[in-house]
């Protein structure tokens, strides 16, 4: 069994975006249906995408629903800052504050994580 965290840093605002968000949601979706040990994660300007995928109406919706369970959280000092903390409480999201008020990218690494960023 594969260990994967997939962290998600793409901005929505970026021309690249949308495409690293729907290879990050594929990818944690394949690992899944492998019944892989999958946590996803939001980082960066990637927790700007809680509040798109969350929208019944995002033609991503559904796919973020099926991998929704597999949500770890997003990085507190990164969804502050970029204004989406209460999204992220709203949508049941985690806040992750391992490293100070960030996620900790070494506790994937110390729990035998291969971690893949888009």
């Amino acid at each position: 069994m594969n260990k994967v965290a997939i962290v998600v840093l793409a901005d929505t605002s970026e021309a690249d975006g949308l495409g690293r968000i729907v290879n990050a949601l594929m990818a944690a979706k394949e690992f899944i249906d492998g019944e892989d040990d999958v946590q996803i994660i939001f980082s960066g300007a990637g927790t700007k995408w809680l509040g798109e995928l969350s929208n019944p109406k995002h033609k991503l919706h559904d796919v973020y629903k099926s991998v929704k369970g597999h949500i770890a959280g997003a990085c507190g000092f990164c969804a502050t800052a970029f204004g989406v903390a209460d999204t992220a409480k709203r949508c049941n999201i985690p806040i992750l504050e391992e490293y100070g008020t960030n996620m900790s990218f070494r506790k994937l690494a110390e729990q035998g994580y291969q971690v893949m960023t888009f």
